[in-house]
């Protein structure tokens, strides 16, 4: 059986247009062209397809997808099981992570008790770093490669450093969400943010106001900041938005 451009985006769950475009930069050809210009793709479209979008779940870019599947040798069998082994180990993962939200919940009606390490079981360094990461995507993939490349440059034990001055940062303005966010103890936090930030990516004013609002409206980001304090999320985007009022446009 052969499908349509329009057939096989909705039975992949994207676009028209990204099928065209995957098409453009060699990503997944169809199968056939016919004369009147309709694009064709059979099964071994549909299975380099389903490739390309296992790929994109796991983070990897359209440029590394490309020299993946196109490598010689390429073992759909073994891609497949590897998949399957990444998604298991994201499962439990998450199952972590659901496990630190009961228990924070747990914590926050009172029906427990939590240490502030707790807090954050379940986040390895992959996660942590993903998350700034995920905010940079906001910007287009350039962003992502520059934090890619920073991040890589970094030993094991600068990493870990820069998640725990971050995480201490988030912890020291948790504690002053019941305050002005334009007082000074603030935004001498919110500078340090700033340049913590900055291990991962140059982020200039437009992108500081897209975190801030992420932060705020999100509820990935709302989710993850309220674990620490129930108004972090508000405040936070306050604070940022004061902070950018002090910083040059672009």
């Amino acid at each position: 059986m052969v499908y349509s451009v329009k057939q096989l985006a909705d039975l992949a769950g994207v676009s028209r247009r990204t099928l065209h475009y995957y098409d453009q930069i060699g990503l997944l050809r169809p199968t056939s062209v016919g004369k009147n210009g309709y694009r064709s793709y059979g099964q071994e479209a549909l299975l380099r397809l389903q490739q390309v979008l296992f790929y994109r779940e796991l983070g990897l870019e359209l440029d590394s997808i490309r020299s993946i599947l196109d490598r010689p040798g390429f073992d759909v069998m073994e891609a497949l099981q590897e998949h399957r082994r990444t998604l298991q180990q994201r499962i439990r993962r998450l199952e972590g992570l659901i496990g630190t939200l009961d228990k924070t919940l747990r914590y926050m009606k009172g029906q427990t008790s939590m240490g502030m390490d707790e807090l954050f079981e379940g986040f390895d360094e992959e996660t942590q770093q993903r998350f700034e990461v995920e905010a940079a995507q906001l910007w287009g993939e350039e962003k992502v490669k520059e934090s890619r490349r920073n991040w890589d440059h970094y030993t094991g034990e600068r990493k870990q450093a820069i998640l725990a001055e971050a995480g201490e940062i988030y912890r020291r303005l948790a504690d002053q969400v019941d305050t002005d966010p334009a007082r000074p103890e603030v935004q001498e936090l919110i500078a340090a943010w700033h340049r913590n930030l900055r291990y991962f990516y140059e982020p200039n004013r437009e992108i500081l106001l897209g975190l801030a609002q992420a932060y705020a409206d999100d509820p990935r980001f709302a989710a993850f900041f309220s674990r620490l304090h129930p108004g972090l999320p508000a405040f936070l985007g306050r604070a940022i938005e004061h902070y950018c009022r002090n910083l040059p446009a672009g």
